[in-house]
């Protein structure tokens, strides 16, 4: 799904976020990225979704080499993936339902098909009964269950999560991680940047552990490995 080969990312001002980086992701495959703040983590999710594109190397998604497209392709890209941020970046003026269709409606899905798409994933997430709600009426849990339906409305094969539960209370984050974990188990990619300790430690998947720009670590069900 994913094949960096040799990427590296220097900023204009010469601090170098990723240095040299050779890593394979599988299609299907549930990834934790981990490692200390301003390790690199934010630089290597920002340029899977083209946000930040790689200085040298080679970096594919699902065959395309993401640092050559022109930037007019950039949403075409991003319209194949699903981008979960810790901040949500819900529309406050759009109702749930709206929020999520708007997803559909900019890749042109078909007007009769947008509302069981949305009400499915809304239904998945256990927010159908809120459809008429807007973002200000929804606790912070709900809103970013909000966000994971408008990401996986399109039914993308990779989803793109940055600490979606950074700003979450623990039995919130472990909730919003029973949604990923269905999602994964439908049969997507995810690749997770994360702080928390304990979902790493307790739903095992694979972890790579990046440090001054390098892999560090690289572990099949692994752990989290830091003290926070």
């Amino acid at each position: 799904m994913i094949s960096m080969q040799k990427v590296s990312k220097v900023y204009p001002n010469g601090v170098v976020a990723m240095d040299d980086l050779d890593l394979e992701i599988r299609d299907g495959e549930f990834l934790y990225v981990v490692g200390p703040s301003g390790a690199g983590k934010s630089t290597f999710m920002k340029m899977i979704y083209r946000e930040e594109k790689p200085t040298a190397g080679q970096l594919l998604i699902d065959g395309l080499d993401v640092g050559k497209i022109k930037d007019r392709h950039v949403p075409k890209l991003r319209r194949q993936l699903g981008v979960i941020f810790q901040d949500f970046k819900l529309l406050p003026s759009l109702t749930v339902y709206e929020n999520v269709a708007f997803a559909l409606e900019v890749v042109g899905a078909e007007t009769s098909s947008i509302r069981k798409q949305v009400m499915d994933v809304l239904n998945l997430v256990g927010l159908k009964n809120k459809a008429r709600n807007y973002p200000d009426e929804l606790s912070g849990g709900e809103q970013q269950r909000v966000s994971i339906a408008r990401a996986i409305v399109n039914k993308p094969k990779l989803i793109i999560a940055d600490e979606p539960t950074g700003n979450l209370d623990p039995e919130t984050a472990w909730g919003i991680m029973e949604v990923f974990e269905e999602i994964h188990r439908r049969g997507a990619t995810i690749v997770m940047a994360t702080h928390n300790r304990d979902i790493v430690d307790k739903i095992r998947h694979r972890v790579i552990a990046i440090e001054n720009g390098k892999v560090v670590r690289d572990e099949e069900k692994g752990a989290y490995g830091y003290d926070i």
